[in-house]
């Protein structure tokens, strides 16, 4: 914005005052005013550009009810679409989501980052069970999963047992994401 004389021209050929400018790098202006006598002078503006901040976030996947930390960097300050303002943020999402935050540096310029949270499903695993004769030998098994781990340490997804009192069979299934979930 120049002020003293009553018309302006800009170096640039421009005649606004105030004469709106958007450089990409430090930029002088001269303006040159004119009062109502004719007369002339001269005056130049800088117009710094401060650069804008790389924001960076991590994306990751989890399994369905577990927790992700999301890490932002590349600011001083950041606010997430959420409302949450810290760098590193713990979300807890029941289906994939995509969070943005917006970092800002010193100079007060910013920049926006996406992360992805994949969310895997939980296996749905299935076990079979049954009622049996003191003596006699029953098949426990197990579907749904990848690889198992039974409550007695076994690791097939099919086994025999002959128990001589009623027993709870307990299996945790992980599929092929990792994800875990547990039938009895």
């Amino acid at each position: 914005t120049a002020s003293g004389g009553t018309s302006y021209l800009w170096n640039t050929g421009a005649t606004d005052n105030p004469y709106i400018v958007t450089p990409t790098i430090a930029t002088n202006y001269k303006v040159t005013g004119t009062d109502a006598n004719g007369c002339s002078n001269t005056a130049q503006a800088t117009v710094t550009v401060n650069a804008l901040p790389t924001i960076t976030v991590n994306s990751t996947t989890i399994c369905n009810g577990a927790s992700a930390t999301l890490n932002a960097g590349g600011g001083n300050t950041y606010l997430w679409n959420t409302g949450a303002t810290s760098n590193s943020y713990l979300v807890s999402p029941t289906a994939t989501t995509i969070y943005s935050v917006t970092g800002m540096n010193v100079s007060g310029c910013f920049n926006t980052a996406q992360a992805t949270v994949v969310v895997n499903p939980l296996p749905v695993v299935v076990t079979n069970g049954g009622t049996i004769c003191t003596g006699n030998i029953i098949n426990v098994s197990a579907s749904g999963a990848n690889t198992y781990i039974w409550n007695t340490g076994a690791t097939l997804n099919s086994f025999n047992v002959s128990p001589t009192v009623s027993t709870n069979y307990f299996v945790t299934g992980t599929d092929i994401n990792g994800c875990k979930n547990t039938s009895q």
